[in-house]
């Protein structure tokens, strides 16, 4: 019996391992997260006031505020169990980062004492010199700052025994640069809330002081047992499965979406979403994704700023619990060929401070003219700059996905559904009839409930689309930091907006206001047009249409990363404030160099797999097959047997079929393994090019006769865990 089967009869249908949910969510909601309301209960009033006015007005706190604020925190995580506390940031390798320090510090007369400062609070200064810098700094220059992010409360997280404070934190380096995910992201908020404010007050509403965005990822996932998992150097190397025959039974009977959870999995999904409740975390959704053992988490809205930092813990939450119920979460968008990958649909709004949604079309959207600026806004920034909304979702991982009938294509448009469709034509033609309408569907069955129809249907093959007061980025992938999206978003609509208002403001001196809007967004919608579209984004009927309409179509994450060093939207981030020059260079060098370090590692992952475990017992099979094609030739030489020719010339055609495919791998591996030898001595924008023109391609010839020798070997044989089992078997 192989490894393999053994593996097989040792998982259990449902895992041991019980978890027992803690009563209401209401009673521990943010229990471990240093919130306004707790600080406001240990802090004076004049303190929480100046902390208040610092959030909202960036007037600082003094020094002996930061103190009180500090002390209260240390106390409060002291009460809860901490020994230690560590500034928590976002760095540039797509992960999460902390250094920890205890809380003692030593009095003059050598007495330990627990304290935490306001300066130590406010900023502190981790080794920086390993962590990516895209060349802004040496690595011998280690100096770099930590700088604490009010906006998003100090949280606990739990790591064996211990506990630790955790504090949200930007990171800069040494000269000020932003070295970090999070900085970019604020700045972009503080970019956007100017120019949607300003163009409020061209409407005639001065009370609004502070406009945000907000945002509600959805993240899905897949579980596999762990087991399998240990034997999967592709799965633990590179996040996916390089190698691996398709399973008879896949997602084609489309019975895993919103099907009943499997016993194993609803006790992980429950421990998941009482961690992440605790960390205030408002995960409210959970189902069943398409793909088998694929599935989904859903928060509630909240600021972007706090999505995003609540978006990166939930997945350090998922993985950890995944591995206390014997399971392992992947987040990779692409795990496994040839079934749905992961994405993470993030659903963009606009806020004020009053809590109005700027994106809500009422019953009268034509009427609106308000949300219909805001809309066209949008509609303009995704056509002007669809190839930074490209290169937000660009990465090894997510070349596999886009396109592939579970994501949007690497095209970027907009659907806006067919009554706001209509909306936006006649103001192109310079009407305004009146088309909306309360649209209730009726059952015609008495117990059942009547129900409004939403202005806007889904067009679930759209990148960016209009799906009822907001607007779903569908192309942003499952292991990715939102802040990247986010910030492009909020960044080219800032911009976007600012335009429209300048426009408006200058045809308003020759006409009245109402007119001078509908002028303008008239000539707007007439110059971004092309990017609207309401059919498959998936036909090849919208690949050649889209080619004719102008409209970019980059699969390549290396020529997608070209965006970040385009002349005019250095001008345009620079023009916001969201980055400078030195930072986009930066980025650009430190994606670009990510890209090619994960295609290093897949290509020699596969070369040692294929060696170690394919190619060893594919040889003892081609041998058992030569022995019994050599021996059913001695028996056919017996006159007394009367053996069918074809019996021979079938054991014959299979030994020539496997020794053909092992030659064949055989040959291919040497030619990869040359390929990542050549790779090494090229520049990095040409060994980008090169891993995805030459390279990946290789790899998936490769894979092809790998998985043909999957179906042949016998199963006793491979020891490998195949698609069949991991997908079905949990």
């Amino acid at each position: 019996m192989s490894i393999r089967h053994e593996v097989n009869l040792s998982i259990k249908p449902v895992d041991s391992f019980t978890f027992e949910c803690q009563g209401k969510v209401s009673d521990y909601f943010g229990t471990d997260t240093f919130s306004e309301n707790v600080m406001k209960r240990m802090i004076s009033e004049k303190t929480f006031n100046a902390f208040k006015q610092w959030q909202e007005e960036g007037i600082s706190i003094k020094n002996e505020q930061a103190d009180e604020i500090a002390n209260a925190m240390k106390e409060w995580a002291m009460n809860k169990g901490a020994n230690s506390y560590s500034h928590w940031f976002q760095p540039m390798t797509g992960q999460t980062a902390e250094k920890h320090d205890s809380f003692i510090s030593v009095n003059g007369t050598g007495q330990i004492l627990e304290k935490l400062t306001g300066t130590k609070l406010i900023q502190g200064e981790p080794d920086a010199s390993s962590f990516p810098s895209g060349g802004l700094r040496v690595t011998f220059e280690a100096r770099g700052y930590t700088a604490w992010d009010p906006s998003s409360p100090a949280f606990i997280i739990s790591g064996g025994k211990g506990k630790t404070l955790c504090i949200p934190t930007i990171f800069i380096s040494y000269t000020g640069e932003a070295l970090d995910k999070k900085l970019p992201l604020l700045r972009s908020e503080q970019a956007l809330n100017k120019a949607a404010c300003a163009m409020l007050r061209l409407f005639g509403n001065s009370e609004i002081k502070n406009v945000y965005s907000t945002c509600g990822p959805e993240q899905e996932y897949f579980l596999i047992d762990q087991k399998y998992y240990k034997m999967r150097t592709d799965l633990q190397l590179t996040g996916r499965t390089l190698i691996g025959a398709p399973s008879p039974k896949g997602q084609q009977l489309e019975d895993q979406y919103f099907g009943s959870i499997k016993d194993r999995v609803i006790g992980y999904m429950n421990e998941v979403g009482s961690e992440a409740h605790r960390l205030g975390i408002p995960v409210t959704t959970r189902h069943n994704e398409v793909a088998p053992h694929q599935y989904e988490f859903a928060p509630y809205y909240e600021r972007s700023n706090l999505a995003a930092d609540h978006n990166i813990l939930l997945m350090d939450i998922m993985r950890k619990v995944a591995k206390r119920h014997g399971l392992e979460c992947l987040l990779h968008e692409k795990p496994f060929a040839g079934i749905n990958g992961s994405g993470k649909h993030v659903n963009w709004a606009l806020s004020d401070e009053k809590g109005s949604n700027l994106l809500n079309p009422g019953e009268t959207p034509e009427e609106n003219l308000q949300f219909l600026t805001f809309l066209v806004a949008v509609i303009q920034a995704v056509n002007k700059h669809g190839d930074l909304l490209r290169l937000s979702v660009a990465s090894a991982g997510n070349e596999h996905r886009l396109g592939a009938n579970e994501a949007p294509p690497a095209i970027m448009s907009v659907y806006l559904g067919e009554h706001l469709n209509k909306v936006i034509t006649n103001i192109e033609s310079g009407t305004r009839d009146r088309i909306s309408k309360q649209d209730i569907v009726d059952f015609g069955i008495g117990h059942l409930p009547k129900f409004f129809r939403d202005t806007t249907d889904r067009n679930r093959t759209s990148p960016f689309a209009f799906t009822g007061m907001k607007f779903e980025f569908r192309a942003v992938g499952s292991s990715f930091n939102i802040s990247n999206a986010i910030t492009i978003i909020n960044s080219i609509i800032a911009d976007s907006l600012n335009n429209l208002n300048e426009k408006i403001s200058a045809a308003m001196k020759k006409d009245s206001f109402e007119n001078a809007v509908l002028t303008v967004l008239s000539a707007a919608i007439k110059e971004n047009k092309p990017i609207l579209f309401e059919g498959n984004n998936y036909s090849e009927e919208w690949h050649i249409e889209a080619a004719r309409r102008g409209l970019p179509n980059e699969p390549s994450t290396a020529g997608a990363l070209t965006a970040l060093v385009d002349p005019e939207n250095i001008k345009l981030f620079e023009r916001l404030g969201v980055f400078s020059k030195t930072e986009l260079l930066a980025r650009h060098n430190i994606w670009l160099d990510i890209y090619n370090k994960v295609l290093d590692i897949e290509a020699k992952t596969l070369i040692d797999m294929v060696n170690s475990s394919v190619l060893p017992p594919a040889y003892e099979f081609q041998y058992s097959i030569g022995k019994t094609v050599l021996q059913i030739t001695e028996i056919s030489k017996n006159p007394d047997l009367k053996l069918n020719p074809e019996v021979l010339n079938n054991r014959k055609e299979l030994y020539n079929h496997i020794s053909d495919v092992i030659l064949f791998v055989n040959r291919n591996i040497k030619i990869l393994q040359e390929m990542v030898k050549k790779a090494e001595s090229m520049h990095e924008e040409e060994r980008a090019n090169f891993h995805f023109n030459e390279l990946k391609p290789h790899m998936e010839h490769i894979r092809r006769h790998v998985d043909d020798l999957e179906t042949f070997v016998p199963d006793s044989e491979w020891q490998l865990p195949k698609y069949k089992e991991m997908l079905f078997i949990c």
